[in-house]
């Protein structure tokens, strides 16, 4: 198959598999409203933090993984 001879075809056909799959993946639209329970005890939560405790490995336990 010559692609260039045939590239308007792939083209089309690209096109009209593209359009018919998104189609199939659209859902309806879902419309969020947020509970006034969450919005209230939002406020009122203190923000989490991750800490995250380490160290460097020294030259000779770097050799050691490898």
């Amino acid at each position: 198959m010559n692609i260039r001879k045939n590239a308007e075809a792939v083209f089309l056909a690209a096109a009209v598999v593209a359009t018919f799959a998104t189609y199939a993946m659209a859902a309806e639209p879902v419309h969020f409203s947020a509970p006034a329970a969450v919005s209230s005890t939002a406020s009122n939560s203190a923000m989490q933090v991750v800490v995250i405790k380490g160290h460097r490995l020294s030259a000779a336990e770097k050799a050691a993984l490898n």
